[in-house]
């Protein structure tokens, strides 16, 4: 299983294999033709207050990652991130600026947990 983490911006390469974009909110300035996008998972991104009390406050990291991972818990669209991975190389698609702390990067380590 290979899951690997790419800020949308970031130009679509064939590497990425399947794209999948985990944010709740479409990225701002990304055309969906520029995007390549095959799934959006809005409902896998952390809730609206979460994101919000986050705020990409570097000392909330840990708590963030606790939180999310409790709304992550039956979370439907776990399964169907784990059976694409299974079949083929996922790239989990995230926009926040902060390439080390965001949601995609806490969804990878939920996954691979």
């Amino acid at each position: 299983m290979q899951i690997n983490v790419k800020r949308i911006y970031a130009a679509a390469t064939e590497d990425d294999g399947v794209r999948i974009l985990v944010d709740r909110l479409w990225p701002r300035g990304m055309s969906k033709d520029k995007a390549g996008v095959d799934h959006w998972l809005r409902d896998v991104a952390p809730s609206r207050e979460l994101r919000r009390w986050f705020n990409h406050e570097p000392e909330k990291w840990d708590e963030f990652q606790q939180r999310y991972f409790e709304e992550l818990t039956d979370n439907a669209d776990i399964q169907s991130i784990l059976d694409e991975a299974s079949r083929s190389k996922v790239t989990l698609l995230f926009a926040a600026k902060d390439e080390e702390r965001n949601n995609a990067i806490a969804l990878k380590e939920y996954l691979a947990g």
